[in-house]
C-alpha cells in the first residue's frame, strides 16, 4: 500500500483512544506559553533544546522529565489549555471517543488542590462533548513509585468528584513496584463504584500482569506486551477478553522494543488477544493516534482487515454503553466497506 494512501484510510478511521496520560500530550510550545504566563523559568532555553531531550534510554528518563514539565501547571486554566490543546488536536484525527488518564499526585505534592486540577481537565472533556462530539471517560491513577498510603489519600481526596470519574489506573515507574504493592487500596476504590485498570508488562515480567488481574481485580491491562512470554497467561486473556491498550511508538521511544518492526501487535492479534492502539504521552513520543496506527501498519504491514480490527477493539474495550459501542462499530465497518466500493 502505498503511503499516502495509507495516510489517508488512518485518517478516515473513527477512532478510540483508551491509553492516553493527559499530562504526556503536554506539547513544548504550550509548555512554554503556561510557563511564561506564570513566570516560570524552565531549565532549557528554548522549544528546540527541549525537544532535544525527548531521546530517552527507559521509563525513568521520560519519567523525570515528564514531571518536570507537569511543575508549570497551576491554575485550572492551565489543565483545561492542557487538554483542550489535546482535544482539538485528537478531533482532527478523527478520534471520536477518550479515554484520559490524569495523575492526581503529580499535582496534589506540589501543593495543587485536587479540585483545581480535576475542574480545568473536566470542564475541557465537557466542552469537546458539546463541540467537538467527542465522548469521554476519565481514569485518575495512582503513581506506584509512591506508597500505597499516598494513593488512599488521593482515593479520599477524589470522593467528591467519584460521579464523573469512572476508573481508577496505576502508572509511573513498574519496576519494583509490583501491582500486589496496591491491592488494598483498588479493592477500596473498587467498593467506591470506579472501574480498574493497570499498567503491567511494559517493563515489568509477565507475573505483573497475573498480579494486577489476580490481586487487583482489573478489567484492562495498560501495554501488557510481556504477555507473550507466558502462553497460559496469552490463554486467559483471549478467554476472559481483557483487552490490552497497546502504545507503539511509546515502546520505541521508551526502548521496549528495539524497532517497530519487533512490535507484537501482530501477533496478538492472530493469538486473539483484544488489542488496542493508543498515544501514551504524544508529545514525548512522536505521535498521536494516527501516527501509532500508520508506523505500526507500515512496520508490519499490517492489511485492511488488521486495521478495521484494531479500531473495532478499542470501541469493544472502551467503557461506551452496550449501545455506544454498537453504533461506533458500525460506523467503523461502514467506513471499511466504502473503502472497497
Amino acid at each position: 500500500m502505498e503511503s499516502s494512501e495509507l495516510h489517508k484510510i488512518i485518517q478516515g478511521i473513527p477512532k478510540a483512544e483508551l491509553h492516553l496520560h493527559i499530562e504526556g500530550s503536554f506539547e513544548p510550545e504550550l509548555m512554554f506559553k503556561i510557563a511564561e504566563r506564570n513566570n516560570i523559568v524552565l531549565t532549557y532555553d528554548s522549544i528546540e533544546s527541549l525537544k532535544k531531550a525527548y531521546q530517552f534510554n527507559n521509563l525513568q528518563e521520560f519519567l523525570d522529565i515528564y514531571y518536570a514539565g507537569a511543575q508549570v501547571l497551576i491554575h485550572e486554566q492551565d489543565f483545561f489549555d492542557l487538554t483542550w490543546a489535546y482535544l482539538t488536536k485528537v478531533h482532527s484525527q478523527n478520534v471520536v471517543h477518550v479515554e484520559i488518564f490524569f495523575d492526581p499526585q503529580t499535582h496534589t505534592d506540589r501543593g495543587i488542590s485536587f479540585d483545581v486540577m480535576f475542574n480545568g481537565i473536566y470542564k475541557a472533556l465537557e466542552k469537546a462533548k458539546n463541540e467537538l462530539n467527542i465522548s469521554y471517560k476519565l481514569i485518575m491513577s495512582y503513581l506506584r513509585h509512591l506508597s500505597e498510603e499516598a494513593a488512599f489519600e488521593t482515593l479520599e481526596a477524589s470522593l467528591p468528584f467519584k460521579h464523573l470519574i469512572d476508573g481508577v489506573g496505576l502508572d509511573s515507574s513498574e519496576m519494583g513496584n509490583p501491582p500486589s504493592k496496591f491491592e488494598k487500596v483498588f479493592k477500596a476504590s473498587a467498593k467506591n463504584g470506579y472501574k480498574l485498570v493497570a499498567h503491567a508488562g511494559e517493563e515489568g515480567p509477565a507475573e505483573y500482569i497475573w498480579e494486577a488481574l489476580d490481586l487487583l481485580k482489573v478489567v484492562r491491562i495498560d501495554h501488557g506486551n510481556r504477555c507473550l512470554y507466558d502462553e497460559s497467561l496469552v490463554q486467559r486473556l483471549v478467554k476472559e477478553k481483557i483487552a490490552l491498550t497497546l502504545c507503539p511508538t511509546s515502546n520505541v521511544a521508551l526502548k521496549v522494543i528495539q524497532k517497530m518492526e519487533e512490535h507484537p501487535v501482530a501477533q496478538m492479534l492472530e493469538k486473539g488477544i483484544l488489542v488496542t492502539i493508543n498515544s501514551d504521552d504524544p508529545a514525548y513520543f512522536g505521535g498521536y493516534m494516527n501516527e501509532n496506527y500508520y508506523e505500526t501498519a507500515k512496520a508490519l504491514n499490517l492489511n485492511i482487515d488488521q486495521l478495521m480490527q484494531l479500531a473495532i477493539n478499542g470501541f469493544e474495550a472502551s467503557w461506551l454503553s452496550k449501545e455506544a459501542k454498537e453504533k461506533r462499530i458500525i460506523e467503523v465497518k461502514d467506513y471499511f466497506n466504502s473503502l472497497s466500493t
